[in-house]
């Protein structure tokens, strides 16, 4: 356990570093942002990735919430593709895609729409919604806090 959390300090101060040395280009043409707006960018990915973990660990014998779940999962891999072109474009310095937002938004809102009617029958589905709505603010803090 100490040896990922070095990992994951060691990551964190690399990515500082990086943030820092890019910040000598004007922040609005690279949409950098500020420290709050990286957070909520990092929040985001973390969350999203452990939605998808609590997902994987949704029972699927039932053929509907097997759709559900199918469901989804194209949800939060829309998001997920939405938030690679969004970095992509951050990395190149080019402006972050409205599509890519919408893409974004868009994924998240189905996923939650499709894994609504589950809740209560399974334990793994209020985990996954939780981890949902904690990706889905951090989502909201980014539209907050980055420009």
């Amino acid at each position: 356990m100490a040896q990922f959390q070095v990992a994951l300090y060691a990551l964190f101060f690399a990515l500082l570093a990086c943030i820092f040395q890019v910040q000598a280009a004007p922040l609005e043409a690279r949409q950098i942002g500020g420290l709050r707006c990286n957070i909520a960018r990092l929040s985001t990915v973390r969350n999203l990735s452990a939605t998808k973990k609590s997902l994987a660990q949704v029972d699927t014998a039932d053929a509907a919430a097997a759709d559900a779940v199918a469901t989804a999962q194209s949800g939060l891999d829309a998001a997920s593709d939405g938030i690679s072109t969004i970095a992509q474009s951050l990395f190149t310095g080019q402006d972050a895609p409205a599509e890519a937002r919408t893409q974004v938004g868009d994924g998240l809102t189905s996923a939650k729409a499709a894994l609504q009617p589950l809740v209560g029958t399974d334990p793994a589905v209020a985990q996954t919604m939780q981890s949902l709505e904690k990706t889905i603010s951090a989502g909201q803090s980014v539209v907050n806090n980055c420009n």
